[in-house]
């Protein structure tokens, strides 16, 4: 166990403590939720800064960093989709997306002798992108659902990347088995 893996379970922990904040009977509850996202951001860019700069990088940490990600994605749109912040259909998409992503990478961990498709820029930018929208949203922002939709494009785009990214992985994976 190494300090990026440890940054990433606490990602994970963070996720129950925002549901709590986001709909806790109490004044600021949103505020508190805020800075609880703001502070998993912060420890996803700690933890792969840290990783790579002490080359600290696992393979436990390339498959369950971006799973952290993700499932903050998916609990935020969640409630924020629950307290009629966003429509439906951004979770619908997003939530396909991640769910594709998440499938995806099981497969090649588990099926591929623990091969991960590396995080790349394509990813890293959605996710800030995703980042910023929801912040935008917290604050009520003029025309939020602007960049909502860019981050949903990114999201998309970073999908399509993906996916060239699993093919050559899996195959170079079959190929060597």
């Amino acid at each position: 166990m190494n300090i990026p893996n440890i940054l990433t379970i606490f990602r994970f922990i963070l996720i129950p403590v925002f549901i709590y904040f986001f709909f806790a009977n109490i004044e600021g509850n949103i505020l508190y939720a805020t800075y609880v996202f703001i502070l998993a951001g912060i420890t996803d860019v700690l933890d792969g800064y840290i990783a790579r700069k002490y080359n600290l990088v696992t393979k436990w940490g390339q498959a369950m960093d971006p799973l952290a990600d993700k499932m903050m994605q998916i609990t935020v749109l969640a409630c924020f989709t629950i307290k009629k912040f966003l429509p439906i259909w951004v979770i619908i998409i997003i939530g396909i997306k991640e769910l594709l992503m998440i499938a995806g990478g099981l497969f090649l961990y588990y099926k591929r002798n623990k091969v991960v498709v590396p995080a790349n820029r394509y990813g890293k930018i959605a996710t800030i992108s995703f980042y910023g929208a929801m912040l935008y949203l917290i604050f009520g922002l003029p025309y939020s659902i602007v960049p909502v939709i860019f981050a949903i494009i990114l999201t998309l785009l970073a999908l399509a990347n993906y996916v060239l990214n699993f093919k050559v992985v899996n195959k170079k994976s079959s190929a060597q088995s």
